[in-house]
């Protein structure tokens, strides 16, 4: 069942990145789902987990961007095992700890693969702390309302029974 809702976790986050890939801010960030999606994964299921979530999106990622093969993929690999191995040492239940996690998460991700890319590609390492950090911060914002909405959930669900049955038809 885990790796059913890891699965389509990855793919509703793929086709989220493949059709508002063009949503582009004035810095030229964007918004990286595929990572949003590795993040989450490994803080609410573990390091191992989060390592398979990483290399698994990471490489359908960059099959589908047409980039170099295996340099996002390694990339959201490291990512999602730290991520896994922090959110077990640290407690990230509240928003702010999340929030420096998803921050942290793309900040790493950044680093390494633009590391990686000047590597194989053979060019300067270049580093827009700008756009990284515009990314970190709408990357954090989505991550944590995504663990609101999926936490929220049961709970509203609930309260949306509770009111039905309250208002509902009075049998005498």
């Amino acid at each position: 069942m885990k790796g059913i809702i890891v699965l389509a976790a990855l793919v509703v986050a793929l086709l989220l990145q493949t059709t508002v890939a063009g949503l582009s801010l004035e810095a030229g960030s964007y918004v990286n789902f595929v990572l949003i999606a590795v993040v989450y994964i490994a803080l609410s299921m573990g390091a191992l987990t989060g390592l398979l979530a990483g290399a698994a999106g990471g490489l359908a990622q960059d099959a589908i961007a047409g980039s170099i093969v295996g340099i996002g993929g390694l990339s959201k690999t490291l990512v999602g095992f730290m991520v896994g191995v922090l959110g077990a040492q640290f407690i990230v239940s509240q928003p702010i700890p999340r929030f420096v996690m998803f921050v942290g998460a793309t900040f790493l991700h950044e680093l390494c693969f633009q590391g990686l890319h000047s590597l194989v590609e053979g060019q300067a390492f270049q580093f827009g702390y700008r756009s990284v950090l515009t990314q970190a911060a709408l990357n954090a914002v989505i991550g944590i309302l995504a663990f609101q909405i999926v936490e929220g959930a049961p709970g509203m669900m609930q309260r949306r029974e509770a009111r039905r049955s309250i208002f509902g038809r009075r049998r005498f």
